[in-house]
């Protein structure tokens, strides 16, 4: 792992990922603590603005070019900024079963399942997460493993909190 081809990249790269990673990790913590007192409001608030400075600064980077100098991430880059409107105005509606789907839905699709595409073999954070030797059989297994971990810590703590024993530690906050 090295920072240095972020360093080297573009100002605009520079900035979409920082912010990425900074949404990524406000996100989380978002998506794992008490929802709709007035902490939630403003995280989630600054999360909005965050996504969306994410999904516009990401209409700026034009490294791959498929239609002109546009190619489908710019496309799930509006995608991103229809569904962070439509989750702020079903908030707003008091839909809030609507809000949290499509809050987690955004964070899955537009920030996880994107991230996962930078590290496309060429792209900035492949070099980034696998050095500027790429990808060995040996950084692929531990990328995979710590996905892996992430995963199933995320699928354990929603679970948990979904059970009645979550539901009474949740409530008690």
């Amino acid at each position: 792992m090295s920072i240095v081809p972020l360093l080297h990249a573009s100002p605009v790269i520079r900035i979409h990922a920082i912010l990425a990673i900074l949404v990524m990790l406000l996100g989380a913590l978002q998506l794992f603590r008490k929802k709709g007192d007035p902490l939630h409001r403003v995280i989630g608030r600054v999360w909005v603005v965050g996504m969306a400075a994410v999904a516009g600064s990401g209409l700026l980077i034009w490294t791959i070019r498929v239609w002109g100098p546009f190619s489908p991430i710019h496309l799930l880059s509006i995608l991103v900024l229809a569904l962070l409107w439509r989750g702020v105005m079903a908030a707003r509606r008091g839909e809030i079963e609507r809000h949290r789907k499509i809050m987690r839905g955004t964070y899955v699709f537009g920030l996880v399942i994107t991230g996962l595409f930078t590290v496309v073999p060429g792209r900035t954070m492949y070099f980034v997460v696998f050095g500027a030797d790429g990808a060995t059989p040996i950084k692929l297994a531990v990328f995979a493993g710590v996905l892996a971990v992430l995963a199933a810590a995320c699928v354990t703590v929603l679970r948990w909190r979904a059970s009645p024993r979550g539901q009474r530690f949740v409530a008690d906050r």
